[in-house]
Protein backbone atom coordinates (compact mmCIF):
# COMPACT_ATOMS: atom_id res chain seq x y z
CA UNK A 1 0.00 0.00 0.00
CA UNK A 2 1.53 3.80 -1.07
CA UNK A 3 1.30 5.69 1.98
CA UNK A 4 0.17 9.17 1.81
CA UNK A 5 3.60 10.72 1.94
CA UNK A 6 4.47 8.87 -0.86
CA UNK A 7 1.66 10.02 -2.95
CA UNK A 8 2.07 13.41 -2.09
CA UNK A 9 5.62 13.04 -3.18
CA UNK A 10 4.13 11.18 -6.16
CA UNK A 11 2.16 14.35 -7.48
CA UNK A 12 4.43 16.59 -7.27
CA UNK A 13 6.91 14.78 -9.93
CA UNK A 14 3.50 13.81 -12.19
CA UNK A 15 2.25 17.39 -11.94
CA UNK A 16 5.38 19.76 -12.16
CA UNK A 17 4.49 23.11 -10.86
CA UNK A 18 1.25 21.83 -8.69
CA UNK A 19 3.00 21.38 -5.19
CA UNK A 20 0.75 19.44 -3.35
CA UNK A 21 0.48 19.83 0.54
CA UNK A 22 -2.34 17.88 1.66
CA UNK A 23 -3.90 14.70 1.15
CA UNK A 24 -7.41 14.03 1.68
CA UNK A 25 -9.76 10.40 1.59
CA UNK A 26 -12.59 10.73 -0.38
CA UNK A 27 -14.92 7.73 0.77
CA UNK A 28 -16.72 6.30 -2.60
CA UNK A 29 -19.19 3.44 -2.26
CA UNK A 30 -18.20 -0.40 -3.25
CA UNK A 31 -15.03 0.84 -5.15
CA UNK A 32 -12.14 -1.18 -4.52
CA UNK A 33 -9.91 1.84 -5.25
CA UNK A 34 -8.82 4.81 -2.93
CA UNK A 35 -9.87 8.58 -4.20
CA UNK A 36 -8.34 11.37 -2.82
CA UNK A 37 -8.76 15.11 -3.19
CA UNK A 38 -4.76 16.53 -3.44
CA UNK A 39 -4.82 20.17 -2.05
CA UNK A 40 -1.58 22.19 -3.76
CA UNK A 41 -0.07 25.28 -1.81
CA UNK A 42 -1.89 28.14 -3.90
CA UNK A 43 -5.42 26.19 -3.07
CA UNK A 44 -5.92 24.41 -6.64
CA UNK A 45 -7.00 20.69 -6.19
CA UNK A 46 -7.03 18.06 -7.95
CA UNK A 47 -8.26 14.04 -7.30
CA UNK A 48 -5.57 11.39 -7.30
CA UNK A 49 -7.42 7.71 -7.85
CA UNK A 50 -5.19 4.73 -6.70
CA UNK A 51 -6.34 1.26 -8.35
CA UNK A 52 -5.96 -1.30 -6.00
CA UNK A 53 -6.11 -4.29 -8.50
CA UNK A 54 -8.88 -6.92 -8.77
CA UNK A 55 -11.00 -5.58 -11.92
CA UNK A 56 -8.77 -4.96 -15.00
CA UNK A 57 -12.05 -2.38 -16.28
CA UNK A 58 -10.44 0.14 -13.23
CA UNK A 59 -7.04 -0.09 -16.04
CA UNK A 60 -9.14 1.61 -19.09
CA UNK A 61 -10.27 4.34 -17.26
CA UNK A 62 -7.85 7.00 -18.45
CA UNK A 63 -7.79 6.31 -22.03
CA UNK A 64 -11.37 6.01 -21.71
CA UNK A 65 -11.66 9.45 -20.44
CA UNK A 66 -9.32 10.46 -23.27
CA UNK A 67 -12.17 9.45 -25.87
CA UNK A 68 -15.25 10.47 -24.17
CA UNK A 69 -13.39 13.85 -23.75
CA UNK A 70 -12.69 13.94 -27.50
CA UNK A 71 -16.47 13.00 -28.29
CA UNK A 72 -17.70 16.24 -26.34
CA UNK A 73 -19.24 14.27 -23.50
CA UNK A 74 -18.44 15.74 -20.50
CA UNK A 75 -16.03 13.72 -18.37
CA UNK A 76 -12.74 14.75 -15.92
CA UNK A 77 -9.52 15.57 -18.02
CA UNK A 78 -7.14 13.42 -17.55
CA UNK A 79 -3.83 15.37 -15.74
CA UNK A 80 -1.62 12.47 -15.80
CA UNK A 81 -0.85 8.57 -14.58
CA UNK A 82 1.18 6.21 -13.52
CA UNK A 83 -0.23 2.95 -14.80
CA UNK A 84 2.32 0.22 -13.31
CA UNK A 85 1.58 1.64 -9.81
CA UNK A 86 -2.74 2.26 -10.58
CA UNK A 87 -2.48 6.56 -10.49
CA UNK A 88 -4.23 8.72 -11.76
CA UNK A 89 -4.47 12.24 -11.94
CA UNK A 90 -7.99 13.14 -12.92
CA UNK A 91 -9.38 17.15 -13.27
CA UNK A 92 -11.74 17.89 -9.82
CA UNK A 93 -14.94 18.98 -10.48
CA UNK A 94 -15.81 19.77 -6.69
CA UNK A 95 -17.84 17.77 -4.37
CA UNK A 96 -21.19 17.84 -5.65
CA UNK A 97 -22.95 15.05 -6.73
CA UNK A 98 -26.65 14.24 -8.04
CA UNK A 99 -27.46 12.12 -5.35
CA UNK A 100 -26.70 15.91 -3.10
CA UNK A 101 -29.72 17.18 -4.96
CA UNK A 102 -31.68 14.46 -3.96
CA UNK A 103 -34.05 16.33 -1.65
CA UNK A 104 -34.58 19.12 -3.25
CA UNK A 105 -37.61 20.38 -5.37
CA UNK A 106 -38.56 19.00 -8.34
CA UNK A 107 -38.02 22.66 -9.87
CA UNK A 108 -34.15 22.35 -8.91
CA UNK A 109 -33.91 19.11 -10.08
CA UNK A 110 -35.45 18.99 -13.15
CA UNK A 111 -32.75 21.16 -15.28
CA UNK A 112 -30.23 18.32 -13.85
CA UNK A 113 -31.34 15.48 -15.15
CA UNK A 114 -31.90 17.54 -17.93
CA UNK A 115 -28.18 18.37 -18.50
CA UNK A 116 -27.60 14.62 -17.87
CA UNK A 117 -29.68 13.65 -20.42
CA UNK A 118 -28.01 15.79 -22.75
CA UNK A 119 -24.34 14.50 -21.93
CA UNK A 120 -25.51 10.71 -22.31
CA UNK A 121 -27.23 10.99 -25.34
CA UNK A 122 -23.97 11.27 -27.03
CA UNK A 123 -22.71 8.80 -25.71
CA UNK A 124 -25.49 6.95 -26.69
CA UNK A 125 -25.01 8.00 -30.39
CA UNK A 126 -21.68 6.06 -30.53
CA UNK A 127 -21.64 2.68 -32.53
CA UNK A 128 -19.03 0.80 -30.53
CA UNK A 129 -17.14 0.30 -33.51
CA UNK A 130 -16.24 3.91 -33.03
CA UNK A 131 -14.28 3.27 -29.95
CA UNK A 132 -12.67 0.02 -31.42
CA UNK A 133 -11.48 1.92 -34.57
CA UNK A 134 -10.08 4.02 -31.84
CA UNK A 135 -8.03 1.36 -30.61
CA UNK A 136 -10.39 0.81 -27.21
CA UNK A 137 -10.54 -2.36 -25.17
CA UNK A 138 -14.37 -2.78 -24.63
CA UNK A 139 -15.84 -4.55 -21.45
CA UNK A 140 -18.12 -7.50 -22.33
CA UNK A 141 -21.26 -6.57 -24.47
CA UNK A 142 -24.73 -6.88 -22.77
CA UNK A 143 -25.53 -10.13 -24.31
CA UNK A 144 -27.35 -13.10 -23.49
CA UNK A 145 -24.65 -14.51 -21.18
CA UNK A 146 -24.68 -11.12 -19.35
CA UNK A 147 -28.17 -10.11 -18.98
CA UNK A 148 -28.68 -13.99 -17.23
CA UNK A 149 -25.35 -13.41 -15.58
CA UNK A 150 -26.77 -10.46 -13.28
CA UNK A 151 -30.47 -12.64 -13.09
CA UNK A 152 -27.80 -15.24 -11.06
CA UNK A 153 -26.41 -13.10 -9.39
CA UNK A 154 -29.51 -11.83 -8.47
CA UNK A 155 -30.61 -15.11 -7.25
CA UNK A 156 -27.31 -15.91 -5.51
CA UNK A 157 -26.29 -12.82 -3.54
CA UNK A 158 -29.46 -11.01 -2.99
CA UNK A 159 -32.23 -13.60 -2.62
CA UNK A 160 -29.70 -16.48 -1.34
CA UNK A 161 -27.53 -14.52 0.60
CA UNK A 162 -29.92 -11.78 2.20
CA UNK A 163 -33.36 -13.21 1.94
CA UNK A 164 -31.89 -17.17 2.55
CA UNK A 165 -34.00 -18.38 -0.23
CA UNK A 166 -33.42 -21.95 -0.53
CA UNK A 167 -31.55 -23.09 -3.61
CA UNK A 168 -34.05 -25.15 -5.41
CA UNK A 169 -36.52 -22.34 -5.17
CA UNK A 170 -33.91 -19.60 -6.87
CA UNK A 171 -32.86 -22.87 -9.29
CA UNK A 172 -36.64 -23.07 -10.37
CA UNK A 173 -36.73 -19.18 -11.00
CA UNK A 174 -33.20 -19.42 -13.13
CA UNK A 175 -34.72 -22.17 -15.13
CA UNK A 176 -38.23 -20.48 -15.73
CA UNK A 177 -38.42 -19.18 -19.45
CA UNK A 178 -39.39 -15.96 -18.82
CA UNK A 179 -36.21 -14.99 -17.28
CA UNK A 180 -34.56 -16.52 -20.03
CA UNK A 181 -36.42 -15.14 -23.27
CA UNK A 182 -36.07 -11.63 -20.91
CA UNK A 183 -32.17 -12.09 -21.79
CA UNK A 184 -32.68 -13.26 -25.26
CA UNK A 185 -34.78 -10.42 -26.04
CA UNK A 186 -32.29 -7.93 -24.70
CA UNK A 187 -29.91 -9.29 -25.99
CA UNK A 188 -31.05 -9.27 -30.22
CA UNK A 189 -31.60 -5.52 -30.11
CA UNK A 190 -29.06 -3.06 -31.79
CA UNK A 191 -26.27 -1.98 -29.23
CA UNK A 192 -24.78 1.49 -29.03
CA UNK A 193 -22.10 2.35 -26.02
CA UNK A 194 -23.42 2.98 -22.29
CA UNK A 195 -22.09 3.73 -19.24
CA UNK A 196 -23.11 0.93 -17.63
CA UNK A 197 -23.58 2.59 -14.03
CA UNK A 198 -25.39 5.49 -14.81
CA UNK A 199 -26.46 6.25 -10.90
CA UNK A 200 -26.73 9.76 -9.19
CA UNK A 201 -23.15 9.09 -7.13
CA UNK A 202 -21.13 8.66 -10.52
CA UNK A 203 -22.58 11.89 -11.78
CA UNK A 204 -20.90 15.11 -10.38
CA UNK A 205 -22.64 19.06 -10.58
CA UNK A 206 -20.28 21.61 -11.67
CA UNK A 207 -21.97 25.10 -12.16
CA UNK A 208 -25.51 23.02 -12.80
CA UNK A 209 -23.72 20.81 -15.59
CA UNK A 210 -23.81 17.36 -15.29
CA UNK A 211 -20.16 15.62 -15.79
CA UNK A 212 -20.29 11.93 -15.31
CA UNK A 213 -17.50 9.95 -13.78
CA UNK A 214 -17.00 5.88 -13.17
CA UNK A 215 -17.47 5.08 -16.47
CA UNK A 216 -14.80 2.39 -17.14
CA UNK A 217 -17.59 -0.45 -17.27
CA UNK A 218 -18.65 1.20 -20.27
CA UNK A 219 -19.35 -1.46 -22.82
CA UNK A 220 -22.16 -2.18 -25.91
CA UNK A 221 -25.28 -2.39 -24.94
CA UNK A 222 -28.75 -0.56 -24.71
CA UNK A 223 -29.60 3.32 -23.88
CA UNK A 224 -32.49 2.61 -21.99
CA UNK A 225 -30.29 0.58 -19.63
CA UNK A 226 -28.22 3.64 -18.41
CA UNK A 227 -31.99 5.34 -18.42
CA UNK A 228 -33.38 2.64 -15.97
CA UNK A 229 -30.21 3.06 -13.88
CA UNK A 230 -30.49 6.79 -13.88
CA UNK A 231 -34.80 6.70 -13.30
CA UNK A 232 -34.81 3.93 -11.39
CA UNK A 233 -31.92 4.72 -8.85
CA UNK A 234 -32.90 3.14 -5.54
CA UNK A 235 -30.60 5.90 -3.83
CA UNK A 236 -33.31 8.52 -5.15
CA UNK A 237 -36.96 8.56 -4.83
CA UNK A 238 -38.22 9.56 -8.37
CA UNK A 239 -41.66 9.97 -9.14
CA UNK A 240 -43.74 8.28 -11.71
CA UNK A 241 -44.09 11.51 -13.66
CA UNK A 242 -41.08 12.80 -13.27
CA UNK A 243 -39.97 9.42 -14.70
CA UNK A 244 -42.37 10.31 -17.01
CA UNK A 245 -41.51 13.48 -18.34
CA UNK A 246 -37.22 12.67 -17.84
CA UNK A 247 -38.36 9.65 -20.80
CA UNK A 248 -39.90 12.21 -22.69
CA UNK A 249 -37.33 14.87 -22.86
CA UNK A 250 -34.92 11.87 -23.66
CA UNK A 251 -36.97 10.93 -26.69
CA UNK A 252 -37.26 14.53 -28.06
CA UNK A 253 -33.47 14.10 -28.10
CA UNK A 254 -33.06 11.00 -29.44
CA UNK A 255 -35.76 12.05 -32.21
CA UNK A 256 -33.42 15.02 -33.16
CA UNK A 257 -30.47 12.58 -33.52
CA UNK A 258 -29.77 9.72 -35.91
CA UNK A 259 -30.68 7.25 -33.29
CA UNK A 260 -33.98 5.45 -34.02
CA UNK A 261 -36.65 5.50 -31.39
CA UNK A 262 -40.49 4.05 -31.45
CA UNK A 263 -43.23 2.39 -29.83
CA UNK A 264 -41.11 0.06 -28.18
CA UNK A 265 -39.13 1.95 -26.13
CA UNK A 266 -40.76 2.52 -23.12
CA UNK A 267 -41.31 -1.58 -22.69
CA UNK A 268 -37.30 -1.62 -23.65
CA UNK A 269 -37.14 0.63 -21.09
CA UNK A 270 -39.03 -1.78 -17.89
CA UNK A 271 -37.44 -4.65 -19.41
CA UNK A 272 -33.94 -2.98 -18.75
CA UNK A 273 -35.16 -1.78 -15.57
CA UNK A 274 -36.18 -5.33 -14.07
CA UNK A 275 -32.40 -6.10 -15.49
CA UNK A 276 -30.59 -3.36 -13.70
CA UNK A 277 -32.48 -3.94 -10.12
CA UNK A 278 -31.38 -7.57 -10.19
CA UNK A 279 -28.02 -6.40 -10.85
CA UNK A 280 -28.09 -3.71 -8.04
CA UNK A 281 -30.19 -6.08 -5.51
CA UNK A 282 -27.32 -8.47 -6.27
CA UNK A 283 -24.28 -6.27 -5.74
CA UNK A 284 -25.76 -4.97 -2.55
CA UNK A 285 -26.14 -8.45 -1.01
CA UNK A 286 -22.51 -9.17 -2.01
CA UNK A 287 -21.03 -6.11 -0.90
CA UNK A 288 -22.39 -6.71 2.27
CA UNK A 289 -22.11 -9.91 3.60
CA UNK A 290 -18.89 -10.51 1.50
CA UNK A 291 -16.94 -7.32 1.53
CA UNK A 292 -17.82 -6.10 4.83
CA UNK A 293 -20.06 -3.33 3.74
CA UNK A 294 -23.28 -3.55 5.95
CA UNK A 295 -24.94 -0.39 5.04
CA UNK A 296 -25.50 -1.41 1.92
CA UNK A 297 -28.30 -3.65 2.91
CA UNK A 298 -30.27 -0.34 3.61
CA UNK A 299 -30.66 0.46 -0.13
CA UNK A 300 -32.53 -3.33 -0.96
CA UNK A 301 -35.62 -1.98 0.65
CA UNK A 302 -35.94 0.70 -2.00
CA UNK A 303 -34.31 -1.64 -4.90
CA UNK A 304 -36.85 -4.44 -3.91
CA UNK A 305 -39.84 -2.17 -4.43
CA UNK A 306 -38.50 -0.83 -7.67
CA UNK A 307 -37.88 -4.25 -8.96
CA UNK A 308 -41.77 -4.67 -8.17
CA UNK A 309 -42.61 -1.39 -10.23
CA UNK A 310 -40.60 -2.45 -13.05
CA UNK A 311 -42.60 -5.54 -13.08
CA UNK A 312 -46.00 -4.34 -12.92
CA UNK A 313 -45.16 -1.71 -15.51
CA UNK A 314 -43.88 -4.74 -18.41
CA UNK A 315 -46.95 -5.39 -20.67
CA UNK A 316 -48.26 -8.32 -20.99
CA UNK A 317 -46.64 -10.00 -23.79
CA UNK A 318 -43.70 -9.85 -21.06
CA UNK A 319 -44.84 -11.58 -18.52
CA UNK A 320 -42.28 -12.28 -15.39
CA UNK A 321 -44.86 -13.73 -13.22
CA UNK A 322 -42.41 -15.89 -11.42
CA UNK A 323 -39.85 -13.46 -10.53
CA UNK A 324 -42.89 -11.02 -9.64
CA UNK A 325 -44.40 -13.50 -7.50
CA UNK A 326 -41.48 -14.30 -5.52
CA UNK A 327 -40.04 -10.37 -4.91
CA UNK A 328 -44.01 -9.50 -4.35
CA UNK A 329 -43.71 -12.22 -1.15
CA UNK A 330 -40.20 -10.62 -0.20
CA UNK A 331 -40.10 -8.45 3.14
CA UNK A 332 -38.82 -5.18 2.30
CA UNK A 333 -36.97 -4.90 5.61
CA UNK A 334 -34.36 -7.94 5.11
Amino acid sequence: MISPRELLLKTAVALPGFSPTELRPIVRGGSNRRFFRVYSENDRSVILVHDLGGKEENKQYGVIADFLGSQGIPVPAVLAAIDDEGLLWLEDLGEEDLWSSRNESWELRRPLYESVLRGIVKLHRIVPEVAEDEGLHLQMAFDERLYRWEQDYFAEQCLGGVFKIPEDKRKALMEDESLKDLARSLASLPRRLVHRDLQSQNILIRDGTAWFVDFQGMRPGLPQYDLASLLCDPYVQISSDERSYLLGFYRSLVDQSDVPSDETFERIFWQCASQRLMQALGAYGFLSIHCGKPAFLSHVSPALMGLRQALENLQHKDPLDGLATLVRDLDTKP
